[in-house]
């Protein structure tokens, strides 16, 4: 017969994968959303609040995870806040963007932030082949770069899957060229002749995030900070395509190396029709200006949750096994952003 002690013992395992269940996502939810509330305080710092509270979330999650490390009860909720929270916030997006936005841009406008984007894109994927980067690591600096930064980088994985570690990777080349975009555009207008329709459009059309665009298109006047920031948020607008054909493009992929196993699913997107569908709801007009103002920060809050859990998966000796090639990948793709961007402009205006 087993001794009581030798019972007790082999029943700890058990006991403590039921308190894990019963705990479930919880513990690891209030750590995330305490990050991305400190990463909000600190904004209030002098100097600090020029990076979203997005960016600061992802560092402070990395160095605890990197210093403390993360404890193994908050995994559930740290998943939890990845996925469900990302996708959930990214659907909200849509409430911040209507179809009048891309009418108010215009055909010209409309077709260089398209051309624009396809050319990074495709032209960030084929340097990543060059300088020897990983395919999805070069997926996501493109999109983040193409299109919106870090929520760009983040639902982009929905369909890449690349791990946390290319994630964080990606996030910290956009948020870095973007954020020299940002410091570097105000002093160009007048040397590149831009006015301030031209300059907003240059920056709607090229800079990272739209934090970033916001700050430095409103240094040359309301009208280049208005007209750029309806540029920018008609180019997040093809976030939603972009993730779809990745995804398409996913499926094909796994379909031709199946080699007579059971045929890969392709990665649906879901959440990017819930983002098309708010959208259409907002284009209406129906949202009362009351609950935008509510729910735009929330979004945003939301993003940093997510950005918080992304940065506690992220181990810094895995990132720092990629070597500064993806970084040299994320120059060369903000340099060549800009400049493409620049002369459509000056082609077509």
């Amino acid at each position: 017969m087993p001794e009581p002690t030798t019972i007790a013992a082999a029943a700890l395992p058990e006991r403590a994968s039921l308190l894990h269940r019963a705990s479930g996502p919880v513990p690891g939810l209030l750590l995330t959303v305490t990050i991305a509330a400190a990463a909000y305080a600190l904004r209030t710092i002098p100097g600090v609040n020029s990076f979203s509270p997005m960016i600061i979330a992802i560092l402070l999650g990395i160095a605890l995870h990197n210093t403390i490390g993360t404890p193994a009860r908050a995994r559930a909720g740290v998943v939890f806040s990845m996925r469900r929270l990302l996708r959930l916030a990214i659907i909200l997006l849509g409430l911040q963007l209507t179809t009048q936005q891309v009418i108010a841009v215009g055909g010209p406008g409309m077709l260089i932030i398209v051309l624009t984007l396809l050319a990074t894109f495709l032209a960030t994927k084929a340097l990543g082949r060059l300088f020897g980067v990983d395919r999805r690591l070069a997926e996501l600096i493109a999109a983040g770069t193409s299109i919106c930064g870090a929520s760009a980088v983040i639902a982009t994985n929905s369909v890449t899957r690349a791990p946390d570690e290319d994630v964080a990777y990606a996030v910290a080349c956009v948020t870095v060229f973007g954020s020299l975009s940002m410091f570097l555009y105000p002093a160009l207008p007048g040397l590149l002749h831009l006015d301030a329709h031209l300059f907003g459009l240059w920056s709607g059309a090229s800079i990272h995030e739209i934090a970033q665009v916001v700050a430095a298109s409103f240094q040359a006047g309301q009208e280049a900070g208005e007209f750029g920031t309806i540029a920018k948020l008609s180019r997040v607008m093809l976030l939603a395509p972009l993730v779809l054909g990745l995804g398409m493009v996913a499926a094909r992929h796994a379909a031709a190396h199946a080699h007579g196993r059971v045929q890969a699913r392709a990665p649906m997107p879901w959440f990017v029709f819930g983002f098309i569908a708010l959208i259409g709801v907002n284009s209406l007009g129906v949202v009362p200006g009351a609950a935008k103002d509510l729910l735009v920060p929330g979004t945003t809050f939301l993003l940093t949750v997510a950005l918080a859990a992304m940065g506690l998966e992220t181990d810094l000796r895995k990132l720092r096994a990629r070597g500064l090639r993806p970084l040299a990948l994320g120059a060369a793709s903000w340099l060549f952003i800009s400049g493409f961007s620049l002369a459509l402009i000056e082609l077509v205006y």
